[in-house]
């Protein structure tokens, strides 16, 4: 229950919440590696879409006992498309995967079976793509010392959330069945959340 309270709350701001990439500066482009550094940790985090996959696809992991290796593909292939982006290479409709992404990776963790391994990576590397182009918004234009801080910010936050996420998934199931029946509910939660997210942009 802990795992699903923590982020229930979410749920109240969801659908009042744009899913887009958002950073600390209100858009303006960082100009030096500081702030291309807190602008990347900012991104995952005030951007409650980004937030919550970053913490469901640690959760999916734990659950499905393949260790950090969906995680890293998702951080990896989030850097592919902001590379995208940043080359003028479009992905249709970021805003609507994205909220797909938290709505799908939610059903998936609250399935007692989910899908083979391989299934699951391959739409965590497709959902990489699209957030890593959204993250790339935030950077057009900058030189390179704020962009590869921009990367690295946005790329070691992810892992910490992540891991963080995974950790704590692992202890709880591995505690009793509880623990992971848990982890199912948290799913249909963060389900929830990726109904609200597309619900708010159907509605806006």
């Amino acid at each position: 229950m802990l795992v699903m309270g923590g982020f229930m709350s979410l749920s109240s701001v969801a659908l009042a919440a744009p899913a887009l990439a958002h950073h600390p500066f209100g858009g303006s482009t960082p100009t030096n590696a500081i702030q291309g550094f807190l602008s990347g940790l900012g991104h995952p985090v005030i951007g409650l879409d980004h937030l919550a996959f970053v913490v469901v696809i640690g959760l999916l992991a734990a659950a499905m006992g393949q260790g950090l290796i969906m995680p890293i593909t998702f951080t990896l292939m989030a850097l592919v498309g902001t590379g995208m982006h940043l080359m003028g290479l479009n992905l249709p409709l970021p805003e609507v995967i994205i909220s797909a992404s938290v709505l799908l990776f939610g059903i998936l963790l609250a399935l007692k079976q989910p899908p083979a391994p391989f299934i699951v990576l391959a739409l965590a590397a497709i959902s990489g793509l699209f957030h890593g182009y959204a993250y790339g918004e935030a950077i057009v234009g900058a030189d390179m010392g704020p962009l590869f801080s921009y990367l690295l910010g946005f790329t070691s936050i992810q892992m910490v959330i992540t891991i963080t996420a995974y950790t704590t998934a692992k202890r709880l199931a591995a505690k009793s069945e509880v623990g992971t029946l848990n982890l199912r509910f948290a799913g249909s939660a963060f389900a929830g959340l990726g109904f609200a997210f597309l619900s708010g942009i159907w509605l806006a």
